[in-house]
């Protein structure tokens, strides 16, 4: 080789490794906290379009004064924010489970087995009226 150089990994001291690996590593850190800031302000229902537009504008153009400043200003509703939408999305699964495995009849279904146990004789007239006054107000 004319002159070059060749860097082997031998030449890489150990604490130079730990520098790259720690800049690598805060460096995927920001892009994962700038996609969650930014995340949380399209997510946020409370903030109106010119509010989101302002804090997009702050974030895009001054990204490490925007993330923090939005972090100190809205930081304790991300979370609160981020777990309402947990929790609706856990309320609609269990929703559309219940729904899909019958787990809930409708209540024609339920008025018609009614009807059944009545007129098989299994219940009385009155206790008819009772459950289907149950299945009606529910």
């Amino acid at each position: 080789m004319n002159g070059s150089t060749v860097n082997l990994a031998a030449d890489y001291p150990l604490l130079q490794v730990f520098w790259t690996t720690m800049w690598f590593f805060l460096w995927i850190l920001w892009f994962m906290l700038l996609f969650r800031v930014i995340g949380d302000i399209f997510r946020d229902d409370d903030l109106n379009g010119w509010g989101k537009a302002g804090w997009c504008v702050f974030v895009v153009i001054l990204p490490f004064l925007g993330i923090f400043v939005y972090l100190i200003a809205r930081g304790r509703g991300m979370g609160e924010r981020e777990m309402r939408r947990i929790q609706k999305n856990q309320e609609d699964m269990n929703a559309y489970i219940r729904e899909t495995a019958g787990g809930s009849t409708g209540k024609a279904d339920e008025l018609a087995k009614l009807a059944d146990l009545k007129t098989h004789g299994h219940i009385t007239a009155e206790e008819f009226e009772k459950a289907k006054a149950k299945v009606l107000a529910a």
